[in-house]
């Protein structure tokens, strides 16, 4: 998956699963901040995003990410 697919998967999933608006998923959002989601959402996201990726995501990686962009840079290395 190119980047902007990703971005798109991820975007999709907090629109679809997080009931979160639209406009607000820019890669700049804040994941607690302006997106309001905490450590269990973020373990949620990531099992949504499974079926995107090849192997895991380690929690580790995810304690850094404070951004959807951050997302994005985690999962493209794993995409499909």
């Amino acid at each position: 998956m190119t980047k902007d697919e990703v971005f798109a998967k991820v975007k999709e999933i907090l629109v679809n699963d997080f009931d979160i608006e639209e406009s607000q998923v820019t890669s700049e959002a804040l994941i607690g901040d302006d997106l309001d989601l905490d450590s269990i959402d973020a373990v949620e996201m990531i099992v949504k995003l499974k079926p995107f990726i090849n192997g895991s995501i380690a929690p580790e990686a995810f304690k850094a990410v404070k951004t959807v962009e951050d997302v994005v840079n985690v999962v493209l290395p794993l995409s499909k």
